[in-house]
């Protein structure tokens, strides 16, 4: 039998390396928050075009659905950077929990205060819109990883 060499090494990273991490994690979390929100005005400005204001409003509301509750989440996770642990992946899991239950009740607000006005095809546009963002990332950012 081949007996390979123990893959159980530590790695250790210089005070520069981690500047470069956190550097990078803030960099993406802005610019993941910046697409979100690009992308949600562009599929408002369609919206607008094609429906008229309520469904405009109907797709701002379904983007700042998503939008709102991630861009505090970032915020939070953007801080944490700042720490010399870092983030926690207990609180990270969490603050993911806590984002859904966000959106989930924007979404409930939205229906409970919008009436008759929401466009609900508006609203799921917007909100898949945001969600989707990612893939704007990766078209135009491609694959930085060095």
């Amino acid at each position: 039998m081949y007996e390979s060499e123990s893959t159980d090494k530590t790695i250790v990273l210089t005070e520069a390396d981690r500047q470069q991490i956190n550097n990078r994690a803030r960099r993406d979390l802005l610019e993941t928050v910046v697409a979100q929100v690009s992308l949600g005005s562009v599929v408002a400005l369609l919206c607008l075009v094609f429906g008229g204001i309520s469904a405009a409003a109907s797709s701002l509301a379904g983007s700042a659905a998503y939008v709102l509750p991630n861009a505090a989440f970032a915020l939070r996770l953007w801080l944490s950077t700042y720490r010399p642990g870092g983030a926690n992946p207990a609180l990270f899991f969490i603050g993911e929990f806590l984002k859904v239950g966000a959106s989930v009740g924007l979404l409930w607000l939205i229906s409970q205060l919008g009436g008759e006005q929401v466009r609900w095809l508006a609203v799921l546009a917007g909100l898949v819109a945001v969600l989707k963002a990612y893939v704007v990332l990766l078209l135009f950012k491609g694959s930085r990883a060095k």
